[in-house]
Parts: structure tokens; C-alpha cells; sequence
């Protein structure tokens, strides 16, 4: 395994998923890629809880 280059759905930045993520999320069950880079997902999260507070 090796570190991957992948390309934010959101903001369209390129951003590398290591080889420890790619294991992390093997040992999780997750099957799928990354689509955003941790700075989208991050912002992602924090609107969802925004969102969920109301």
C-alpha cells in the first residue's frame, strides 16, 4: 500500500491519504475513499452540528 493523491469534492484541493488512514479505515470496515480533504471535512461536521442544534 502507498500513499494516494485525492481531489476534494468540495473545494477541489488535491490532498494525500496516507497509508495509516488507508489502514485505519480498513480495521473500521470502510470501504469507500475520502471524497473531501480534512479541512472540508472538518467544516462539514461543524455544519452539520450547527445544523442539528436547531
Amino acid at each position: 500500500m502507498e500513499d494516494k493523491k485525492l481531489v476534494c469534492r468540495d473545494c477541489g484541493t488535491t490532498f494525500v491519504w496516507t497509508v495509516g488512514e488507508q489502514e485505519f479505515y480498513q480495521e473500521k470496515g470502510f470501504t469507500n475513499e475520502p471524497t473531501r480533504c480534512p479541512e472540508c471535512r472538518k467544516a462539514n461536521k461543524q455544519r452539520k452540528r450547527n445544523f442539528n442544534n436547531y
